[in-house]
């Protein structure tokens, strides 16, 4: 992959997160790429649903969008 289809799949992925979960701010987005921990605190906070169902929603969009992480959910 080169660089511009990451940054492709980078935007795609922040759009998706924009989608699912309205209330996140650019942002709060940022705290995926480098924080991520603070960013499922921070759905678990905005929606207000449980950490292990934040987990799994950004998990389904990760692998919806082809960005799957390989850390532990």
């Amino acid at each position: 992959m080169n660089k511009e289809q990451v940054q492709g799949k980078a935007e795609e992925l922040k759009g998706k997160f924009k989608a699912a979960f309205g209330k996140l701010t650019d942002n709060d987005i940022m705290l995926y790429e480098g924080k991520r921990d603070q960013f499922v605190g921070k759905v678990v906070q905005l929606q207000g649903i449980a950490k292990e169902e934040a987990e799994k929603q950004i998990k389904a969009i990760e692998e919806a969008c082809g960005c799957s992480t390989t850390k532990a959910a």
